[in-house]
């Protein structure tokens, strides 16, 4: 999959499957109502009406179903019939997991989507997560020839009549390969990505948005200079590495802006634990703990290039939790940049402390008025909401009930932790410092106590928006990387964005510009 070129096309165009494979995918009432002119294009002169409703017919999804259009070169796949509320309408993971299995894999292929006008994000996303970047096979090599996947459209149901157009399938691109940037960085090891390597990607992202005139500035804090400067959190987790902690700011900041949103990422390059060392069957795949910070970065990336109405931060907190003669010991004190003392009695709870930092960063010399942190935070994240939906947790119910709106529309689905600092954060109650790093008990709330040990270095008496993603588990599928985070984030600031497709996706929907703005802060509202 890494020499596939993904394109989107706000139109079907005409393509013989013989040359160019074709695999049709929706839900089985929209495929059997679709009209045959409308893939037409994609079939003939192989398949003919008849021989497509026959193939409809035929599918009887449990979940899924395939038939044979035309040898493997023409398949039609029917989705899942059902969604539960806490699902996305798309059907997004079985979008991806069938693109997987039914392309062929040889020469350009076509995807073409059946679905309603309010699931294509959720449906072009779902399509860039199955064609992973990374790869070390012996096979795949830089002179293997590219390959282009076009991903088409049939819309059915309610905005039929509304087509896509040229800038909504160019927001489809973006977003796509902002996806794929961010699984290739997760997919790649330690020895090809640690804080250097990072800070390169930071790096040329930047320099490609300002080629484009986007005037993103680029700050970087780094080794010695962030423990003179008072990053206890970061430089105690990432100073007994080779190569040095970093904490990098993207800044993008339009003169029509009405608030500032910081977006905080843990990008812990390799975990292994630290002095507290994780065992041989737990330490294998931390190369993807800098997941949150992956996503950070391709979100930005993608919603600056299409055009972000507000102030916007993205702050990486870059770290390889590594052993060695300077490690931080259990029993330490760090002092954080909130100014806020912490005992470590456990090197593996890391990301929390890079991540105050961060948050700490985002509201004292940046004036934030919305910050989201996101991060591979707890093992415990999969257990409390499962391998595909994130936990969020938050001091605004709001946004509580906007960011699992976002998840739906955008494929990254999302569920809430209990927001109860006054019965679980003494938790982290020390004798000698202001809190402990790691929970005296792990059976109470162990995702939403992690995520109140960060909301701590803001204070829970901040009056701004603070929105903590833990995506441990849906930021891998098997061995591979998901891009997760990227989607969730375009859709939840939709109406920042100058993209209507990201607008329409947003939680408030398509509405007109003078209908959000708060009136005692003359804010945009977002949510």
């Amino acid at each position: 999959m890494a020499n596939v070129e993904l394109k989107y096309s706000n139109v079907v165009t005409p393509s013989d499957p013989n040359d160019r494979p074709v695999v049709i995918i929706g839900q089985l009432h929209y495929l059997a109502s679709v009209p045959f002119d409308a893939v037409k294009p994609k079939l003939e002169p192989r398949v003919d009406g008849e021989g497509f409703r026959a193939a409809v017919k035929c599918l009887h999804p449990s979940p899924t179903d395939t038939c044979s259009l035309w040898f493997n070169n023409a398949t039609v796949v029917a989705l899942p019939l059902k969604a539960s509320r806490h699902n996305c309408p798309s059907r997004a993971h079985s979008i991806t997991k069938l693109v997987r299995m039914c392309l062929t894999g040889v020469g350009d292929e076509c995807v073409l989507i059946v679905c309603e006008r309010s699931d294509v994000f959720a449906s072009g996303a779902a399509v860039a997560r199955a064609f992973s970047l990374y790869s070390r096979k012996s096979g795949t090599t830089k002179s293997t020839k590219k390959r282009t996947v076009t991903v088409e459209f049939v819309l059915v149901g309610p905005g039929k009549d509304n087509p896509l157009t040229e800038a909504e399938a160019q927001a489809l691109e973006t977003t796509g390969k902002s996806i794929r940037l961010t699984a290739r960085i997760v997919d790649t090891p330690c020895n090809e990505m640690n804080t250097d390597d990072f800070l390169q990607e930071i790096h040329t992202a930047v320099d490609s948005l300002n080629t484009e005139g986007r005037n993103v500035k680029l700050t970087v804090i780094r080794g010695e200079e962030l423990r003179e400067k008072g990053f206890g959190g970061i430089y105690g987790v990432g100073k007994a590495s080779v190569n040095p902690p970093a904490l990098a700011v993207l800044s993008y900041t339009p003169e029509s802006a009405t608030q500032t949103i910081s977006w905080v990422g843990k990008g812990i390059v390799y975990d292994t634990g630290g002095l507290s060392i994780k065992g041989k069957t737990t330490m294998p795949g931390m190369k993807r703990d800098c997941g949150g910070a992956a996503a950070i970065l391709g979100a930005f990336v993608a919603a600056v290039k299409q055009g972000f109405k507000e102030n916007l931060h993205a702050i990486l907190c870059l770290a390889e939790n590594s052993v060695g003669p300077n490690a931080t010991r259990p029993d330490d004190v760090h002092i954080m940049y909130s100014g806020r003392s912490v005992e470590i009695n456990n090197t593996d709870a890391e990301g929390r402390l890079v991540l105050a930092d961060g948050v700490a960063y985002a509201c004292r010399d940046l004036k934030s008025d919305i910050i989201v942190d996101m991060a591979t935070l707890t093992g415990a994240q999969g257990i409390c909401t499962g391998k595909l939906h994130g936990a969020i947790l938050t001091n605004n119910e709001k946004w509580e009930t906007a960011c699992v709106k976002a998840g739906k529309s955008s494929g990254d689905l999302v569920f809430p932790l209990v927001y109860c600092p006054e019965l679980h954060f003494h938790e982290f109650a020390s004798a000698i410092a202001d809190m402990k790093n790691s929970v005296g008990d792990r059976g109470n709330a162990q995702s939403s106590c992690a995520g109140l040990f960060i909301g701590a270095h803001l204070g829970f008496d901040f009056p701004g928006v603070w929105l903590h993603i833990d995506m441990a588990s849906p930021c891998q599928s098997g061995e591979r990387a998901t891009g997760y985070g990227v989607a969730l984030l375009l859709s939840l600031f939709g109406r920042a964005s100058e993209t209507g497709l990201f607008q329409s996706v947003s939680p408030l929907g398509n509405i007109e510009d003078d209908e959000i703005m708060e009136n005692a802060s003359k804010k945009k509202k977002l949510v």
